[in-house]
């Protein structure tokens, strides 16, 4: 149960757009043609795993209960690995069930939870919506549509409605779970009074007997601590907010997001050279090899060059394919590579219509501000000032952007 709810905030705490890490997702002919591809090694234990659920499911191709597992065991390693594939793959194995759904509630809400994973994941919100509702008619008690929801919601700045989800999650889920959720919302929308309750609240939630790190899911504890570095940058305590990143670090947890955070973080306190150690295997990942291509220019690295290729080409593909998932990560290096504010502009302006996380409002206002259009900038800056969101960096945005005349 933790698991998911780890997984679903980090998922979405980089807008999805990131999540696509070399192309949009390939989804096999038929089920034969999965596992031959899979870009890990063949003896890592999830591919094993994974194997030998192909295997079981050849013999058996009408086990719904085995497609199921197989699906969200590949958007499992989607969510750590940030290679679109492995969505690819789960949506081939969940899709002979899309004519005929399960009808029996455990199946039902498995299939229903499982769709409108995948359908968050292609930025199709209304449509995970309404799955993740269906995933809740068949099961009332599961905790796991409702972090779904909120997660989605977050993404859409309906701060409201998240905390709705996450109310309604305090009699199905741990006390950690629950609080996890409502302090994210809260440090979304409470202005500086709120962030600040909101890290205190979840320091000592995550501090507190019997969920300590020995006790709670290490994916849970991930969440909840990366959660709290964040807070601490907004908060202006980069010390604590090192501390917490290393934490979540030792916990052992392959996590993109995690990384990517931490990478950004560290790039903010001008060490690139960290920043290439810690991605250096990372290159699958747009999310990740944008971080690197950052650094890379900031260092004058040998790859450097090599990096930002490679990201120019993803992006253009994805570009002529009309794939969406880019966009932020697009902009930002528009933006902070090519130096291209207009471009940038332009994708950054795309995205916000979809995506209204702070990292999407703040790639608008950087672009905008490049591009000295100060109107471009307003559905973000208005997301600012509605929502009360402390965060020092975006403020200082605002207060440039208002001196070319947005802002008002």
């Amino acid at each position: 149960m933790h698991s998911i709810l780890s997984r679903t905030f980090a998922a979405l705490f980089f807008s999805l757009s990131g999540l696509a890490a070399q192309a949009a997702p390939f989804t096999p002919a038929n089920d034969s043609d999965v596992v031959e591809r899979l870009p890990l090694s063949a003896t890592d234990p999830s591919v094993r795993r994974l194997q030998s659920l192909r295997k079981q499911l050849d013999a058996k191709p009408n086990d719904v209960s085995l497609r199921l597992e197989i699906a969200r065991r590949y958007f499992d390693l989607a969510m750590a690995q940030g290679d679109p594939r492995y969505v690819g793959y789960a949506s081939a194995a969940l899709s002979p069930l899309d004519k005929t759904p399960p009808n029996t509630s455990a199946l039902a809400a498995n299939y229903w939870l499982t769709k409108g994973m995948l359908q968050q994941y292609s930025h199709n919100f209304d449509g995970a919506l309404d799955s993740l509702n269906k995933a809740s008619q068949a099961d009332t008690q599961s905790p796991d549509p409702y972090a779904w929801r909120a997660a989605i919601h977050m993404v859409q700045a309906n701060y409201s409605a998240a905390q709705t989800e996450c109310n309604a999650l305090k009699p199905l889920s741990t006390p950690l779970f629950a609080t996890g959720c409502s302090q994210y919302v809260q440090a979304h929308s409470g202005g500086a009074t709120g962030l600040q309750t909101a890290f205190d609240t979840l320091n000592a939630a995550v501090k507190s007997e019997p969920y300590s790190s020995n006790t709670a899911s290490p994916e849970l504890m991930l969440w909840e601590i990366t959660r709290l570095a964040e807070m601490a940058i907004r908060l202006n305590r980069p010390a604590e907010a090192e501390a917490y990143f290393q934490r979540a670090l030792k916990l052992g947890v392959t996590d993109q997001f995690l990384l990517g955070a931490y990478a950004d973080f560290l790039l903010t306190q001008n060490k690139p050279d960290a920043v290439i150690e810690l991605l250096s295997n990372w290159e699958r990942s747009d999310i990740l090899l944008l971080r690197l291509a950052l650094a890379g220019k900031a260092t004058k690295h040998p790859k450097a060059t090599e990096w930002a290729n490679k990201l120019r080409d993803r992006f253009k593909e994805a570009a002529q394919r009309g794939d969406r998932l880019h966009e932020q990560e697009a902009a930002r290096f528009e933006l902070d590579i090519e130096n291209k504010p207009s471009q940038a502009l332009a994708l950054a302006v795309n995205n916000y219509k979809l995506q209204k996380e702070p990292r999407d409002a703040q790639v608008l206002l950087r672009a905008a501000l490049a591009a000295k259009d100060a109107t471009a900038a307003e559905p973000a800056l208005t997301w600012l000032k509605q929502n009360n969101y402390e965060d020092a960096n975006l403020k200082a945005l605002a207060a440039d952007i208002a001196k070319i005349g947005g802002g008002k």
